[in-house]
């Protein structure tokens, strides 16, 4: 049993200064009479531990440099207590399931996952898998379905990179039309383009820029039968009980395709248009915290402060940067988009709703303990001293002065 005492709490509709006791990895008491193990946090914030719903930084641990490769289990070990580190207890691993070779391709995913299986009784933080799934690999269904069997539920997200990849020069990302609307225009591959915007792709996959462009025209000719391959997919979704979640939706009928299909979540929708669709029909939205803790997105997409303003935002995920989710609580509150209760919500319990977690994302009795301790003086950024998953202390750091 531990009770933090003289800590400032976030309760789901107030924060104030009281104790909170944790008695067999759950929330026991709040307001109570000290006991067990005292942790002494006057001037100190305790608040929900982090969620993260989509998560791609451990690639930098895979691969630290371009094409090469580090050993997996050294770089799931260290991903993983930059984690607890970070605050965040429960974490979607974003395993990107394509076509392409490398690092992001099936084989190299599915050795991912398996070493997080293999590993878990060894980790700090609760970490679970996005199946993030490029709707042309068709090459991944085998994978997702044993990875639908696993002990920790994965969420599935529909990611379409290679229409974006293949959307006419003319025409801005967020511009595109619905991926399988038929004035969707496409580009021409013998196209310098074409190069030009596929040459990281192919960097990053190992291949020459010829080869790529060869092996995206094959990819490409898939085109017709990826509705039926999509709708497939989600049945063993559905059948999984996984949430599912569409990606970079730029069009309301992008976004009612996928909500038909049992994918209620919008994650990083690009335009207005798609953000309100969302939200009109009660589907959660999810924006990147390295938007909101930059002051807007890097690639001219919608602003993760200005959503969070217009009520169009639930979530906010690391992205590509675990500390962006402490540093974007930071950001909105200086600049005061939301009262600090609702600014903490969206990496509590706004991600745990969406993901169906119900068990976690907010400080009350009888919930999980996940639960972080910040310090935050005023006018100064945050930092976390300490992470407890379901009770248990996954990181503690004590600061030199």
């Amino acid at each position: 049993m531990i009770t933090f005492q003289g800590v400032t709490v976030y309760l789901p509709q107030e924060i104030v200064e009281t104790t909170v006791t944790v008695a067999d990895g759950m929330i026991a008491e709040i307001g109570g009479p000290v006991q067990g193990e005292v942790i002494d946090a006057r001037g100190r914030i305790l608040a929900p531990a982090m969620i993260d719903v989509h998560g791609d930084a451990f690639e930098r641990q895979v691969m630290p440099r371009p094409n090469v490769f580090f050993p997996i289990d050294a770089a799931v070990i260290d991903t993983d207590r930059q984690l607890a580190s970070n605050g965040i207890a429960t974490a979607y691993h974003a395993i990107t399931l394509g076509w392409e070779p490398g690092l992001r391709d099936v084989a190299r995913g599915r050795d991912l996952m398996e070493a997080i299986q293999r590993l878990a009784p060894r980790l700090m933080v609760e970490n679970r898998i996005q199946l993030r799934w490029e709707t042309f690999a068709f090459e991944a269904l085998e994978t997702i379905k044993w990875a639908l069997q696993a002990p920790l539920t994965p969420s599935l997200a529909f990611n379409d990179h290679t229409s974006m990849t293949m959307r006419a020069y003319d025409v801005p990302m967020q511009d595109r039309e619905f991926e399988f609307s038929p004035d969707f225009k496409i580009a021409s591959l013998d196209d310098d383009r074409m190069r030009q915007r596929t040459a990281k792709k192919a960097d990053r996959s190992g291949i020459s820029e010829e080869a790529y462009l060869k092996l995206l025209g094959k990819v490409w000719d898939r085109r017709s039968d990826v509705p039926k391959t999509i709708a497939k997919v989600a049945e063993l979704g559905r059948k999984a009980g996984a949430p599912m979640l569409s990606h970079d939706d730029t069009k309301a009928e992008t976004r009612r395709y996928f909500r038909d299909l049992g994918a209620t979540t919008a994650e990083f929708p690009m335009v207005i248009e798609a953000a309100q669709a969302a939200r009109d029909n009660g589907d959660a939205i999810i924006f990147g915290s390295p938007n909101a803790a930059r002051g807007g997105s890097h690639i001219g997409s919608l602003g993760a402060g200005d959503m969070v303003e217009a009520g169009l935002c639930d979530a906010l995920a690391s992205d590509y940067f675990y500390p962006a989710m402490l540093s974007a609580v930071a950001k909105l509150d200086a600049e005061k988009r939301a009262n600090r209760s609702t600014i903490w919500s969206l990496v509590s319990s706004g991600p745990a709703k969406a993901m169906g977690l119900t068990d976690r994302g907010e400080i009350a009795q009888g919930k999980r303990a996940d639960l972080v301790l910040v310090d935050w003086p005023d006018c100064q950024a945050p930092a976390i001293q300490g992470t407890w998953v379901a009770g248990r202390q996954a990181y503690r750091g004590f600061p030199a002065g």
